[in-house]
């Protein structure tokens, strides 16, 4: 058996930081069902002053392939004796170059690196997770903001699929993608065009084409962006069933951000919005699919979120607990589960 030791990336969060090592931890063992053997001695460790997440295993190169992914793995070594380590070439999922997920700053974005665990955490627990390093899979944020966990969804090599209520922040994130495919150079397509529902304009549809290079471009290699100016509780008639892989939202804290209740008011409880969108969203979900969500805790039990998940026929998936303190008023978890299937 081999030992490893895990550098964890920095974070412009300190807050977010603090907690790495233990979210880390709690990550890695999620990975554990895709790889060939078990890790075992997982822990936090400081080495030369520096923190470091070690574990016990044998990695093939298809074990490392996965865990190059790790949301705040920055290097990874083999340890030899008590002083030494090893560096082990990593292999990430980085279709594009790192500033199309670090550029977009605004207020209320997610950190970068949170948004990976809890996408990881989903495509883990999902049919798909044998085929996350191969396959072209849809990932559908239903709250997409101006678009972070859609952007992550790109740079693994993934269509993305995304629902925003908020019509300045789906053309915010228009002129935020087309700037930067622009910049770079990629070709793509890029167009806003309404929907009709029943003969009636229902919302309006982004859809953006692009290609990592001119080889894929040629190729007919190409990655799709579909984001809806639409309500997230009334999807019926605007995407087709079964049309996802993996769900994955950031939930509104009740903060500073809220939902839309049925009088067209603003709610600050997260409940109200899960128990109106979740039937719209596992709808969209492919047998086997799951729904990776985070919330904050001190507005919503996570039992309570998790009764509104199990209503509607999914699964919870057992994890290690991953909640942690954001700031004086939120402390955020994460509720993952399945579609049978």
């Amino acid at each position: 058996m081999s030992r490893y030791a895990l550098l964890l990336a920095p974070s412009a969060n300190r807050v977010y930081a603090d907690q790495a090592g233990r979210l880390s931890r709690a990550e890695l063992a999620a990975f554990s069902p895709v790889l060939t053997g078990s890790l075992s001695e997982i822990d936090e460790a400081t080495i030369g002053g520096v923190g470091y997440l070690t574990f016990t295993g044998d990695l093939a190169d298809r074990d490392i392939a996965y865990l190059s992914n790790l949301s705040a793995g920055y290097a990874l070594f083999e340890r030899v004796g008590d002083e030494l380590l090893r560096p082990v070439p990593l292999s990430p999922l980085a279709r594009f170059d790192s500033d199309l997920i670090t550029i977009p700053k605004y207020a209320g974005k997610t950190n970068e690196q949170f948004t990976k665990l809890l996408l990881n955490l989903t495509l883990l627990a999902s049919a798909s997770a044998q085929r996350m390093l191969d396959k072209q899979l849809t990932v559908c944020d239903p709250l997409a903001g101006r678009g972070t966990t859609l952007n992550q969804a790109l740079m693994y090599g993934y269509d993305a699929l995304g629902v925003e209520i908020d019509g300045k922040d789906v053309e915010a994130y228009k002129l935020f993608l087309q700037t930067w495919l622009k910049r770079k150079r990629l070709k793509h397509t890029a167009e806003l065009v309404p929907v009709r529902r029943q003969g009636r304009r229902a919302a309006r549809r982004l859809e953006v084409t692009l290609a990592a290079s001119k080889e894929d471009h040629k190729a007919g290699a190409v990655q799709k962006v579909t984001v809806l100016h639409a309500d997230t509780t009334q999807l019926d008639g605007l995407l087709r069933a079964n049309c996802a892989d993996v769900v994955v939202a950031d939930l509104p804290y009740g903060v500073a951000h809220g939902s839309y209740d049925d009088e067209g008011g603003i709610s600050r409880r997260p409940l109200d919005l899960l128990e109106r969108a979740v039937p719209q969203w596992a709808a969209l979900l492919r047998p086997g699919g799951a729904i990776g969500l985070s919330w904050n805790t001190k507005v919503a039990r996570r039992e309570l979120a998790e009764d509104v998940l199990l209503a509607n026929g999914l699964q919870i998936v057992a994890h290690d607990t991953l909640s942690h303190r954001v700031d004086q008023g939120i402390e955020r978890d994460v509720v993952v589960a399945r579609k049978p299937g």
